[in-house]
């Protein structure tokens, strides 16, 4: 185990808020190197924060930050992603495929322009932000792609509640899984990561349950708590997982989640929709 993030860089797709910021920010406070690939160049009412506002965080925390406008679904804006980060930090050793699209609407009230959206930002964009970023994780320090997805768990409730949206998850953690089993000889770790209650977002309050839910939420500091665990292990030791937040925080000696959820019995913590 290295330990530490210090002097590694991390290109993420999205990480303008939430779940991702609270994670390249853990990284920050080591000293790390972070790329941003994210869309949110301007504010937007309904939504905190811009891809500039978490380079700002990102820095205040002690690393070093490179925000690139652009989008996960175009194989171009990947592409510069990629060549800006090689040129601002000289190499990549972790990818994060956190940028997602969440929609639970019935299959015959999905419109398809909905569902492409979901498989292009989360299946798609994982696909290639990760086979983009190969090549130089192979030559990476500790070399690791994390992505935000669930365990597939086939059991009907899920595949049946939201299927378009399931789909687009698993796709996810299927493509992280296959390239775990792919580059494995080469030692880049590919693991998933995943809670087992809602984490408070902008998605968790907007589409999911409004106050009400974030009340009942996590705070995405235990995601990057789990996060953080996972990408300093070594790599050759820990791949192909679908990998679950409280469990690697247990592993790691954390069994007191109750800075997580200030004021909220564990009792009342809604649970993931996943699990």
């Amino acid at each position: 185990m290295t330990n530490t993030l210090k002097g590694r860089t991390i290109l993420m797709s999205g990480g303008s808020r939430g779940i991702g910021l609270a994670i390249a920010v853990r990284a920050a406070r080591d000293g790390a190197n972070v790329a941003l690939l994210a869309k949110t160049d301007t504010p937007d009412p309904r939504l905190p924060g811009t891809i500039h506002t978490a380079a700002e965080a990102i820095r205040a925390a002690g690393g070093h930050a490179l925000p690139v406008v652009g989008d996960v679904r175009n194989d171009d804006d990947i592409a510069r992603a990629v060549a800006s980060t090689l040129e601002e930090f000289g190499g990549i050793d972790i990818v994060v495929n956190n940028a997602s699209v969440i929609n639970l609407s019935r299959t015959l009230d999905l419109e398809p322009k909905r569902y492409d959206l979901m498989q292009d930002v989360n299946v798609r964009g994982t696909f290639m932000l990760s086979r983009a970023a190969v090549p130089h994780l192979r030559e990476g320090v500790n070399p690791h792609i994390l992505s935000l997805s669930p365990p597939i768990n086939l059991d009907p409730r899920w595949l049946g509640a939201h299927t378009g949206y399931t789909l687009a998850k698993y796709g996810m953690s299927m493509v992280t899984l296959g390239l775990a089993a792919e580059f494995a000889r080469d030692g880049i770790a590919a693991n998933t990561l995943w809670p087992r209650t809602t984490i408070k977002t902008a998605a968790v309050g907007n589409i999911l349950g409004g106050e009400a839910l974030l009340a009942k939420s996590r705070t995405p500091e235990i995601y990057a708590d789990a996060a953080y665990q996972v990408l300093i292990a070594p790599s050759r030791e820990l791949t192909g997982r679908s990998l679950i937040v409280e469990d690697v925080l247990a592993d790691a000696g954390v069994t007191d989640l109750a800075k997580y959820s200030p004021g909220v019995d564990e009792a009342d913590l809604f649970p993931d929709i996943f699990l």
